[in-house]
């Protein structure tokens, strides 16, 4: 289970990054863009996820990721159960989402610095 905590630790890391709390819910944003926010009870945590790409993660685990609310289907926006979802696997979801926020030129130089990002798979 991943908790809004372990998502704040990284989230903070990741530069141009700011955490709000709007009618009871934590977001995080670049500017005025959120592109993680957890609903009131932290059961779900939506992040931005390309519209094009969102059927197909759904269809590959329907028990953790399902469709936001209709009034945000014209969003880049997905939800996942935080229950379902492993650490490494919102690791990678919520750096994804903060790319497609932040200037390029930003995510590569923080990235190539080794600041978090999806880690590369250990070699045997």
């Amino acid at each position: 289970m991943v908790t809004v905590d372990e998502v704040r630790r990284l989230a903070r890391s990741l530069p141009r990054t700011t955490e709000h709390l709007i009618h009871d819910r934590v977001k995080f944003r670049v500017g005025q863009i959120v592109y993680v926010a957890f609903s009131r009870d932290e059961t779900v945590m939506g992040f931005a996820y390309p519209k094009e790409e969102r059927d197909a993660l759904i269809a590959s685990d329907p028990a953790t990721f399902h469709l936001p609310g209709v009034s945000d289907l014209r969003f880049n926006w997905v939800h996942a159960w935080t229950a379902a979802l492993e650490p490494d696997e919102m690791r990678e979801l919520v750096v994804d989402a903060w790319r497609m926020v932040v200037p390029k030129r930003v995510a590569a130089a923080h990235l190539e610095g080794g600041g978090p990002g999806p880690q590369p798979a250990a070699s045997s």
